[in-house]
């Protein structure tokens, strides 16, 4: 080739070589000059070339970097406000200050703690002698650059775990205490809680005498329970009625049952009136303190009860004035041989009134002691052997009234009670007392209820003043599973004839337990054991009885 073509073709090849090198120079060091505080790369250094724009990096993977409008007027375009690096939204976003305007304003600015600027995302290079923040990434595409991630939105929250958060309301119905307790019937302003029981039963000693026999019985009972719904006052009312019936072995049949209503009147916030009624029919088996030889069936005790009662809160101390009138009715005995023997000598009215003081030590413990005057009338003044059986009753008692609330309600007490009779050849009948009515829960799901009375027993022998019984009883009841209630108690009395050394001995025990099918019926069953022991001839007894059936309850 001719030298001067030769040496026309060296100088446009060297004139087109200069821009490739300025392109090529962005990944040169020596090119980049040295960064700012911000991070950002001075302007002298970016524009190395009498002052042209340097070329705009786009990465090679689209979408890496978000679009961004380019303003002309700006070397390296707008730079990004920390807004926009951490993701927040402005309703009124400004333009971000320039580059020498930040540093002016900020300061010694730790370059840790400035916002980088939007180009800082865009390229840095291998120059920057602090070397990488945390949050950068290598951008693969070209060697040596890096890329500043934008702060993440919930940036405080970012090493808590993804969990599932609480509703404000919750539509879940909360689970029942007692998912198969009766729902009851309303009728009128009462709530009503029938329940049916059906079942067989067989006992050792169906009459529950010295000679019973054994057999087969057909038992049904029937218990009714009824509480007032009120804004005011209240209203209560239990009761119960059984018939059993033999299907082998004999004959036998009876019928038994129990009603108790109480009415409590709200006179003021510290005057109450409470007034109860109470009846009660049953036979008299050999267990009862008066027994008739050669009788064909079983006489009848009927009980006709009420009371009318006053109480007083003043401050902390405690009055009670309660009248009470009791009267036992007896049916004739019909006898093996077809006579008919009149009981009416038996039949009595017992009057009493009962001043109670009480001074309450806490809320849930209040002494207390009462008196007692009564008189017990005979429907006949005299009996059939000639004896006046009318007397007069004194008697005394101190105890506690104890309310902690679902643990313990009740109140127990002791004393001493004696009867006088009008005829001076009967020896008065007396001794010590004692009372409680407890409801104890030890625990959740188990309900203990223990009993005790004293009661003065009258007798129709010549010369013979009557009787008084002790009796104890601790029921339990134990929800084991939500469908599944077991039930065991124990009573034991103690029966002392006045004026002679002779006694009885009581003892009954029982365990049962009812797997509820569902809210409306269950299966139940129990067995029962029941013994007297005396001293006496012609009273000693025991009987075993077990009974399977069927509950419905409402």
């Amino acid at each position: 080739m001719p030298a001067p073509l030769w040496l026309l073709a060296t100088t446009l090849v060297a004139g087109s070589a200069v821009p490739a090198l300025a392109q090529q120079g962005q990944i040169v060091p020596g090119l980049r000059g040295e960064f700012g505080l911000s991070g950002e790369p001075s302007t002298d250094a970016a524009n190395p070339t009498n002052g042209a724009p340097a070329a705009t990096y786009a990465p090679a993977s689209p979408g890496a970097l978000p679009d961004e409008t380019i303003d002309d007027t700006s070397l390296f375009g707008p730079v990004a406000n920390d807004a926009e690096l951490t993701g927040a939204a402005s309703l009124n976003p400004e333009p971000a200050p320039r580059l020498s305007q930040r540093n002016a304003s900020e300061g010694n600015r730790s370059a840790t703690n400035a916002t980088p600027p939007a180009d800082t995302r865009r390229r840095t290079t291998q120059a920057n002698a602090a070397g990488e923040p945390a949050d950068t990434q290598t951008d693969p595409t070209i060697t040596g650059g890096t890329r500043v991630e934008p702060a993440r939105r919930n940036a405080p929250f970012q090493d808590e775990p993804n969990t599932r958060a609480e509703p404000v309301q919750s539509h879940t119905v909360p689970g029942e205490d007692d998912p198969y307790a009766p729902l009851g019937l309303r009728v009128g302003t009462f709530i009503l809680r029938p329940t049916l029981e059906q079942g067989l039963a067989t006992s050792s000693n169906m009459e529950l005498s010295p000679e019973g026999k054994s057999g087969v019985l057909s038992e049904t009972t029937l218990r009714l329970n009824a509480v007032s719904d009120w804004s005011r006052h209240s209203a209560t009312l239990d009761g119960y009625g059984t018939f059993r019936r033999a299907l082998s072995g004999s004959d036998y049949e009876d019928a038994r049952g129990r009603v108790d209503a109480t009415f409590t009147y709200d006179i003021s916030d510290d005057m109450r009136a409470i007034a109860t009624a109470g009846y009660e029919r049953a036979p008299e088996t050999a267990s009862s303190p008066t027994v008739i030889e050669g009788t064909a069936s079983e006489p009848w005790l009927q009980t006709f009860s009420g009371s009318l009662g006053l109480e007083k809160d003043q401050g902390k101390a405690r009055f009670a004035l309660t009248g009470r009138v009791e009267h036992d009715d007896y049916s004739d005995a019909k006898l093996e041989d077809g006579t008919i023997l009149s009981q009416k000598d038996r039949n009595s009215t017992l009057a009493t009134v009962v001043l109670r003081t009480g001074y309450e030590i806490s809320p849930a413990i209040t002494p207390f002691v009462e008196a007692e005057l009564g008189r017990r009338e005979y429907q006949e003044g005299e009996d059939a052997a000639g004896y006046r059986r009318s007397s007069n009753r004194f008697g005394f008692r101190g105890g506690f009234e104890l309310d902690l609330n679902e643990k313990l309600v009740g109140e127990i007490s002791g004393g001493y009670i004696r009867e006088e009779f009008v005829d001076e050849r009967l020896a008065p009948i007396e001794g010590p007392t004692i009372a409680a009515a407890l409801r104890w829960s030890p625990e959740r799901e188990t309900n203990v209820a223990i009993e005790a009375t004293t009661t003065v027993e009258g007798a129709t022998g010549a010369g013979e003043s009557g009787s008084m019984l002790h009796m104890g009883r601790i029921a339990v009841e134990r929800r084991i599973r939500s469908n599944l209630t077991g039930t065991a108690g124990v009573a034991l009395g103690w029966r002392n004839y006045s004026g002679t050394q002779d006694h009885d001995l009581l003892f009954d025990a029982e365990i049962g337990a009812t797997w509820w099918l569902n809210r409306y019926a269950g299966i139940t069953g129990r067995f029962r054991h029941e013994r007297l022991d005396s001293n006496l001839q012609n009273r000693n007894y025991d009987a075993n009885t077990m009974f399977l059936g069927l509950r419905l309850q409402r």
